[in-house]
């Protein structure tokens, strides 16, 4: 049995994407039901929709889009951390963390304590203040992930916390599913899709426990 635990939400039609993102669409376009030598699909969906990752671009004109990401920016160690506010990841919490430069962070809140991949958009989603992220961009995070559609917020820090994150170079992951994993040290694996130019991409990402950690 493979030890790897998969951290990315299942693409499909109903699942929630962020308000005035394109929907999911998946449409079998030859079937071999129909006559057809191979089943084929066509797949419609925005950049940013389920498991994904921000490039620099996505709000910074002019800087790295998604297929000039290293792969050692999200191959590697990292740690999963829990967060137990009920609104945002704050200064507080980053400070206790003590994150080290080079880090990758993944923040498991509340938002993992439901199969939210499957409801509604939730505009009380937790997301990383801008005030957390400034620290994180001090500390010189390499990786910063977490468990909604978003790090900052929908009605507050939305552009100032990806500003701060993406200004210091921080690679971004959003719409994780860690309600599987626990705090600790991980390795990570998370690949999004090459898309030359891109804002975002679409990710699989999977986690398992760090050599030599219970």
């Amino acid at each position: 049995m493979s030890d790897w635990i998969d951290v990315s939400v299942p693409i499909h039609a109903d699942m929630p994407v962020w308000p005035g993102n394109p929907g999911v669409e998946v449409e079998r376009t030859e079937a071999i039901a129909c006559g057809a030598v191979a089943n084929v699909s066509r797949l419609y969906l925005g950049v940013h929709t389920g498991t994904h990752m921000d490039a620099p671009v996505h709000f910074l004109e002019g800087t790295p889009a998604m297929d000039a990401m290293p792969l050692d920016a999200t191959l590697g160690l990292a740690r999963v951390v829990e967060v137990e506010d009920p609104v945002a990841i704050r200064a507080e919490a980053v400070r206790e963390l003590d994150p080290q430069p080079g880090e990758r962070l993944l923040f498991k809140t509340r938002n993992s304590s439901r199969d939210w991949a499957r409801e509604p958009f939730d505009e009380g989603f937790v997301y990383i203040d801008r005030h957390a992220a400034a620290l994180l961009a001090e500390a010189g995070v390499r990786t910063v992930g977490v468990d909604y559609l978003s790090v900052g917020g929908f009605h507050a820090d939305g552009v100032e916390t990806h500003h701060a994150l993406l200004k210091a170079g921080i690679w971004i992951i959003e719409g994780l599913d860690l309600s599987a994993v626990s705090a600790g040290r991980w390795e990570l694996a998370c690949l999004p899709l090459k898309l030359v130019g891109a804002d975002g991409a679409p990710a699989r990402a999977a986690l398992r426990r760090w050599p030599g950690t219970a």
